[in-house]
């Protein structure tokens, strides 16, 4: 079941879509305000979160990026700021939609369902194991739960081990996708410092990713 946090401070509006959801066939949980949406969120993940700007304790994009850099999930803004500029922000933010008030729950509803399909048919591209988890699509690594921070050419590197893993990537294969031809002169010492400065970030005694086939090359493991 999908699961849905509205983030509304009016009670009766919350609780009103919250039955509606619940009629729907989702299952449900309320905050009233960004301490208690946080605390939501990090308690479990949702779904698909619907998210007040207007907020006691704060404005509604500030929890956005908050969340957004610590779980996976969907936004939608349902709020009565409609300039031009608020909306732009939401989706600049990342969020899914932005819906302003007055609103009509069936096409709320709708947009919703619509959402949630397009999670099921296209979903993140992230690779997790309940240790590493890398979302190539935000550039993002996490070494249980806390971010790792790598360069641009050790995210390339993860990329291009976790699509072939398993496979014995050659010497001379990792050194022509890692490095442009039109960059200076690259060996296999430079590709093996990179390659073990990435293992010094995502390894640790149990959790062996990368393995150095003498003389040929580099294999993913996992």
């Amino acid at each position: 079941m999908d699961r849905i946090l509205v983030v509304e401070d009016d009670r009766e509006l919350n609780q009103g879509i919250c039955f509606a959801l619940q009629q729907a066939g989702y299952g449900t949980e309320s905050a009233y305000s960004i301490q208690e949406a946080k605390l939501a969120g990090l308690k479990q993940e949702y779904s698909l979160m619907i998210l007040d700007v207007n907020l006691p304790d704060g404005e509604g994009f500030g929890f956005c990026k908050w969340i957004m850099e610590r779980r996976k999930g969907k936004v939608m803004f349902l709020t009565a700021r409609d300039l031009e500029e608020d909306v732009l922000s939401g989706y600049e933010l990342g969020a899914e939609d932005y819906v302003t008030k007055p609103f009509s729950i069936h096409i709320l509803l709708k947009k919703i369902a619509v959402i949630l399909k397009r999670e099921t048919e296209n979903p993140r591209n992230i690779y997790e194991d309940g240790y590493l988890r890398i979302d190539f699509d935000r550039a993002k690594v996490e070494i249980e739960g806390k971010e790792c921070m790598v360069t641009p050419t050790e995210f390339r590197m993860l990329r291009l081990f976790i699509e072939h893993a398993g496979q014995l990537l050659s010497y001379n294969v990792l050194l022509e996708q890692l490095w442009d031809c039109d960059e200076a002169y690259v060996d296999r010492h430079t590709l093996a410092v990179n390659v073990n400065r990435l293992r010094g970030k995502i390894e640790d005694a149990e959790h062996k990713y990368i393995s150095n086939v003498y003389g040929m090359g580099y294999q993913w493991l996992r």
